[in-house]
C-alpha cells in the first residue's frame, strides 16, 4: 500500500512540474514590453557643480549646510575682503592722483596753445615790418623757428595729455578688477539645487579655485538607461517618455528623450540581463521637465532607481500612443505638495549622487 501511495506521490510531483513548465512557457505573461515601446533600468540623476574660490583667501562665512535646499542667487559662502578693501582703497586713490595729472596735462595744451598763439603774432608783425625793412632777415627766421617749436610743444602737450587720460583709464579697470573680485568673494548658487558636501570651514585658507561646497544641480535632472541597437534607433529627440521610480510604482513621472548616443558600447553596467549585456547597447537620456522639477523641489533627490519607457518609431514615422495600463497614471497630475510638507515617496537619500 505504501509503494502505491508513493509512486502516486512521484506522478503527482512530475505531473505539477509539467503542469508549471507548460504554463511558464505558454500561459504565463511575457516580460518584454507591448510593440511599439522600450523601457530600461536606470536611476535619477542630476550633475554636480562645485562651488569654488575666484581667488586664494580665507573662509569668513559658510551660510548652508549639507542637504540644504537652495534658490539661484542664494548666498552660500562669503570670503574674506580684507586685502580687497585695502586694494580697493588704494586703486581709488590712484584714479584720484591720475585725474590730477590730466589736469595738470591740460594746462599744460592751454599754456603751449597760448605761446603758439603769441609766437604766431609775432611771425605775422615781423613779416610785415620784414617788408619795410624794419626788422632783419634774422629775427624773422628766429620768429618762423618760435611758431615751429610752439606747434611741436603744442602736440607734445596734448599727446602727454591723452597719455594720463589713458592711465586714469587704466587706473579704473584696475579698481573694476578689484571690485569684480570683491563680488566674486560672495559665491552664490547658479541655480536651483541642494548642498551635497561642506568641503571647507570658516577660517580655512584655500588656494585660488579651492571648492568650498558641492551642489546636486536641479536645473536638469533626468534619468539614463540602454536600449539594444534594434531599438535604439527608433527612439526620437524631444518624444515623451515615463519615468516609473522603484519607491513610488503607483505613478510615472513625464519626461523627455534629451539625448541618444551616436555610437554604441559593450556591456554598459547598468543593464542586468546576460541577454542585453551580451549585445550592443546605446545609452538614452530622457529629462525631467524642469516646470515639474521646479514644482516639486523639496521631493526630488538623486540616486533613484527606477525603469524609464520610451515609444519606438515604425517605418512610417509615427509612434503609438500610450496605452492605459501600460505606465501608472502621470505623478504631474496630482497636486504640488505645500511648503513645509514632508515629501513622500519620491525622495530618496541624496547619497546616491556620487556613485
Amino acid at each position: 500500500m505504501s509503494r502505491k501511495i508513493s509512486i502516486a506521490l512521484v506522478l503527482a510531483v512530475l505531473a505539477a512540474f509539467l503542469g508549471y513548465a507548460v504554463w511558464k512557457v505558454l500561459l504565463a505573461p511575457s516580460d518584454l514590453p507591448p510593440e511599439g515601446f522600450a523601457r530600461g533600468n536606470g536611476r535619477v540623476e542630476a550633475d554636480l557643480v562645485d562651488i569654488s574660490t575666484q581667488m586664494a583667501g580665507r573662509v569668513s562665512k559658510i551660510s548652508v549646510r549639507e542637504g540644504d535646499l537652495v534658490q539661484p542667487g542664494d548666498v552660500l559662502a562669503v570670503m574674506d575682503t580684507d586685502v580687497l578693501q585695502a586694494q580697493k582703497m588704494q586703486a581709488q586713490a590712484a584714479i584720484a592722483s591720475a585725474e590730477a595729472a590730466v589736469g595738470v596735462a591740460q594746462a599744460g595744451v592751454a599754456q603751449a596753445e597760448a605761446n603758439l598763439a603769441l609766437s604766431q603774432s609775432e611771425l605775422t608783425r615781423n613779416e610785415t615790418l620784414s617788408a619795410r625793412d624794419v626788422v632783419s632777415q634774422a629775427n624773422l627766421d628766429i620768429s618762423r623757428t618760435k611758431v615751429q617749436v610752439d606747434v611741436a610743444s603744442l602736440e607734445a602737450a596734448k599727446a602727454t595729455l591723452i597719455a594720463k587720460q589713458r592711465a586714469v583709464d587704466a587706473e579704473n579697470a584696475n579698481l573694476r578688477g578689484i571690485e569684480s573680485n570683491i563680488t566674486d568673494s560672495t559665491l552664490r548658487a547658479p541655480e536651483a539645487g541642494r548642498v551635497l558636501y561642506r568641503l571647507a570651514q570658516p577660517g580655512e585658507v584655500l588656494g585660488s579655485g579651492g571648492k568650498v561646497l558641492t551642489l546636486v544641480s536641479l536645473g536638469d535632472v533626468y534619468m539614463e538607461f540602454f536600449l539594444s541597437a534594434s531599438d535604439a534607433p527608433r527612439v526620437r529627440l524631444g518624444d515623451e517618455a515615463r519615468i516609473v521610480v522603484d519607491i513610488m510604482p503607483d505613478f510615472a513621472v513625464p519626461a523627455i528623450v534629451s539625448f541618444v548616443a551616436p555610437q554604441a558600447q559593450f556591456t554598459p553596467k547598468q543593464v542586468e540581463t546576460i541577454e542585453e549585456r551580451e549585445s550592443l547597447m546605446f545609452r538614452v537620456r530622457v529629462r525631467i521637465p524642469q516646470e515639474l522639477v521646479a514644482a516639486r523641489l523639496a521631493q526630488v533627490k538623486t540616486g533613484v532607481r527606477g525603469v524609464a519607457w520610451v515609444r519606438l518609431a515604425g517605418t512610417d514615422g509615427t509612434v503609438p500612443d500610450w496605452p492605459d495600463g501600460l505606465t501608472p497614471p502621470l505623478v504631474s497630475a496630482l497636486p504640488a505638495p505645500q511648503d513645509g510638507a514632508a515629501s513622500s515617496g519620491v525622495s530618496t537619500a541624496v547619497s546616491g549622487a556620487e556613485q
